[in-house]
């Protein structure tokens, strides 16, 4: 009587299959679950290439429950963030990166539309207390992912509103009203106790909040415009970019000039200039030190703005002086009439490092009326000196635990090596993270450095070419400070990108490994699992020759040295 041994044959005792042909291999194949760079690059550790799978298959609801597993407030970062995610995305050797960041908006917009809750279970009778102190993006994520881990949350925050300086100084071209409290509605809604108007040093104190909660969070960001001016000359009118762009998004009006140079490189000095355009100022200046992005351009020359702002501000007519620093103030008494630019160039010091000198003989006069320095914030530390040392927060990089203080996490600008709304969500969940482990008595997170998978460890030839889709633009002539200026991809397009994913380092279940073994030494289970487990090697029989590892298209399978 035969006996049934795997899909591939029938055989009689002492037949072929008692020689154990894997004897023979020198090198045998494994699962390995790599990182997609997608999921690897993203600050707010989202998981980019979990949620596209989904997104393929139309299961948006699904696909936005993944997503908001580690960004709770994706119709903003889908509109504000860089997207590094995308510059890591193996797609683009192949033709183009995925639209991730049109997808987070589109998954963010449909839960807004559909009135989707978060997943989140009812706060426990016994929960454990935690503060959180400022509302802005690392603040808002911290109270969320800690309200997720069950923990009740109190989040005090100094001005009336929520969202920091989301709402307060990102125009609404960029980020409409209407999605920006939508998304605070939602996560203040889940059993959060909100208490705006509530200022630390003045209202209450760290020392108050570490005795009457288990943990603490600061998320206070960077409120105070850094210090500027030219050899000590400042204007008697001088106006910082950060303040003017909070006077136009509360009042709606700014002075009136004819000719303005921005100083600075960031998205604020790009929004300043911008918004200046907008209010009927006819010459828009940005002197920046650095570069306007391009193909040639390295990293570390490159203006540090979202490239496509940039490139819509030229398109509105703002002028970019690039490499150039301002070297002199022309004053009328004590009025700015122009300033004098002068090219700026890298060159290496008797210490080694690399320093912007001015290099002499390129000194030009741009006449304009106002300066307006945008060249970033500083810490406020009116309530925070207990826990700062020398005027900064010392912390664990990884969770934001300060290295003094075990039960105080700080996370997002205020850190003062993290710039974006991204990296400041990424923050809170990590803090978030570490505080529920903390308060169960378990050792805290470990940052697990898992390397990105490579285009050359996938098969390209199994995926078919696909354009990108172009994202909608107002044109430049129905710009203007209110409506959006960048439209959302419709559902069509979405699933198209979902499609286009390479699925890079996690199986995708397309059976090559299965059919293409010629031993047969590739079973699967008669359950399958999502993560490509049900796909078991038969070692007795698998000859180790990688044909397994070079046909799987997405680099699920790893050929190592045997024993």
């Amino acid at each position: 009587m035969s006996s049934i041994y795997t899909r591939g044959g029938y055989a009689l005792p002492s037949s072929s299959l008692d020689f154990k042909t894997g004897s023979w291999r020198t090198k045998k194949p494994v699962h390995l679950h790599a990182a997609a760079p997608c999921h690897h690059a993203c600050p707010a550790g989202e998981d980019a290439q979990a949620y596209l799978a989904l997104v393929e298959e139309r299961r948006f609801r699904e696909a936005w429950e993944t997503l908001v597993s580690a960004n709770p407030m994706p119709t903003v970062t889908g509109r504000v963030c860089h997207h590094p995610c995308e510059t890591a995305c193996n797609r683009s050797k192949m033709d183009s990166a995925i639209a991730i960041h049109n997808v987070e908006r589109f998954l963010g917009e449909q839960a807004l539309m559909r009135g989707w809750d978060y997943p989140m279970s009812p706060l426990p009778a016994n929960a454990p207390a935690v503060a959180v102190v400022g509302a802005g993006p690392a603040g808002c994520s911290a109270a969320y992912h800690l309200r997720r881990q069950g923990i009740k949350v109190t989040l005090f925050e100094a001005m009336p509103q929520a969202g920091g300086l989301l709402a307060t100084a990102i125009p609404h071209y960029r980020l409409p009203r209407l999605s920006l409290e939508g998304e605070l509605e939602r996560l203040l809604g889940c059993d959060i106790d909100f208490l705006p108007n509530h200022r630390l040093g003045r209202d209450v104190s760290i020392a108050e909040l570490r005795t009457q909660f288990e943990a603490v969070f600061l998320g206070p960001g960077l409120q105070k415009p850094r210090p500027w001016n030219v050899d000590g000359a400042v204007p008697d009118d001088l106006h910082q970019g950060l303040d003017l762009l909070r006077e136009w998004m509360h009042v709606g009006t700014l002075p009136q000039w004819n000719s303005v140079a921005v100083v600075g490189a960031g998205n604020t000095a790009v929004d300043m200039a911008r918004v200046l355009k907008r209010a009927g100022v006819a010459r828009v200046h940005i002197i920046s030190h650095k570069a306007i992005p391009a193909a040639d351009i390295p990293p570390e020359d490159t203006m540090p703005a979202i490239g496509r702002e940039i490139f819509q501000a030229l398109e509105e007519g703002v002028q970019i002086h690039e490499h150039r620093g301002v070297q002199r103030l022309v004053l009328r008494g004590e009025r700015v009439t122009g300033i004098e630019v002068v090219h700026m160039k890298k060159l290496r010091g008797t210490d080694g490092r690399l320093r912007r000198v001015a290099f002499a003989g390129t000194e030009s006069i741009l006449p304009v009326d106002q300066v307006i320095p945008a060249v970033g914030q500083v810490l406020d530390a009116t309530g925070l000196r207990e826990v700062l040392h020398e005027g900064w927060f010392q912390f664990e990089s990884y969770n934001g635990v300060l290295k003094q203080h075990n039960n105080v996490y700080v996370g997002g600008d205020a850190r003062g090596d993290h710039g974006t709304v991204s990296e400041a969500i990424g923050d809170g969940r990590r803090a978030a993270l570490a505080i529920a482990a903390r308060l169960r008595g378990d050792a805290a997170p470990a940052e697990h450095k898992r390397e990105p998978i490579g285009v050359e460890r996938l098969n390209l030839h199994y995926f078919e070419p696909g354009d990108r889709p172009e994202q909608p633009m107002l044109p430049v002539a129905e710009r203007d400070a209110e409506t959006e200026i960048e439209l959302c991809l419709g559902e069509n397009q979405v699933v198209a990108e979902g499609e286009r994913c390479l699925s890079c380092g996690n199986c995708m279940a397309c059976d090559n490994c299965w059919n293409l073994c010629p031993d047969s030494s590739v079973l699967k289970t008669r359950e399958k699992a999502s993560d490509g487990s049900h796909y078991v090697f038969d070692y007795d029989y698998c000859k180790g020759c990688g044909l397994c590892a070079h046909e799987c298209p997405v680099g699920y399978i790893n050929m190592i040295d045997e024993g």
